[in-house]
C-alpha cells in the first residue's frame, strides 16, 4: 500500500529546458528519444500537484559542458512552454546531475517538512537517476513518475548505439525496489486524493 501524498509531499520536475530537443547533441547523428508523453504526462501531473496546493520544486540545468545546450545563458537553456516556474514555486539551479550537489536543496526540503518527493523530468539515465539514487540514499520516501520522464539513445564503449526505450527501461529499472517507487505519473496524481491499497511501495535501504 501507498499513503496519500499529504503536506509532506513535494514534485520535483527535472530539467524540462528546451535544450533537450537537441537529439544529436545527446545521441549523436542518429539522435532520438522515447516516450513522446513524457511532457504531457509532466503537465498533467504538475496541473493534479497545483489542484491540490502541494510544493512543485523546478531544477534547471546550467550544464559546466563545452557546446551543451542546456546553459541558462543560451535560449535553449529556457524553459519548454508550460514549464515555466512559478513565484510560488521552488527553483533549484544546479550545473551537474544531481539537483542535491551544489544546491541547497536538501536543506530546503527538511526546513519545509519534506519528507516525500515524486521525481519526474529528463533525462532517465541522467539527472533523473542521479538525483533519484541520492534522494533515496538521503533518506527520502521518493517516487520515480516513469512514464514522466525519456532517455536518448546511448552508445557505449563497444561502440554499439542502444535504443533509447532500452536505456530508460533499464535505468527504471535500477533505480526501482532499492532508491525509489516507480509508478506512472496518473498513479501518483491518485495519490493526492488518497491511499492506494493496490500499489506496493518498494525502496531499499531502509
Amino acid at each position: 500500500m501507498i499513503k496519500r501524498f499529504g503536506d509532506d509531499s513535494a514534485l520535483l520536475v527535472i530539467d524540462v529546458q528546451q535544450g533537450v530537443d537537441d537529439l544529436v547533441y545527446y545521441g549523436g547523428p542518429d539522435g532520438r528519444r522515447n516516450n513522446p508523453d513524457a511532457e504531457q504526462n509532466m503537465l498533467d501531473l504538475i496541473a493534479a500537484w497545483r489542484d491540490h496546493g502541494r510544493p512543485i520544486f523546478f531544477s534547471q540545468h546550467d550544464s559546466r559542458e563545452r557546446g551543451s545546450p542546456l546553459k541558462l545563458s543560451l535560449p535553449t537553456g529556457e524553459s519548454k512552454p508550460g514549464f515555466e516556474p512559478r513565484p510560488t514555486d521552488g527553483v533549484v539551479t544546479k550545473d551537474v546531475n544531481s539537483v542535491f550537489i551544489g544546491t541547497d536543496f536538501e536543506i530546503r526540503l527538511r526546513r519545509a517538512g519534506i519528507g516525500r518527493v515524486a521525481i519526474v523530468g529528463f533525462f532517465t539515465n541522467m539527472c533523473v537517476e542521479t538525483t533519484t539514487r541520492q534522494a533515496g540514499n538521503l533518506g527520502f520516501d521518493v517516487y520515480l513518475g516513469h512514464d514522466g520522464c525519456a532517455a536518448t539513445n546511448r552508445t557505449g564503449p563497444d561502440g554499439v548505439d542502444r535504443d533509447p526505450g532500452l536505456v530508460h527501461d533499464m535505468a527504471v529499472a535500477n533505480l526501482h525496489g532499492e532508491f525509489c517507487t516507480a509508478v506512472t505519473t496518473a498513479d501518483l496524481a491518485s495519490l493526492l486524493v488518497g491511499d492506494r491499497d493496490d500499489l506496493d511501495r518498494s525502496q531499499g535501504n531502509e
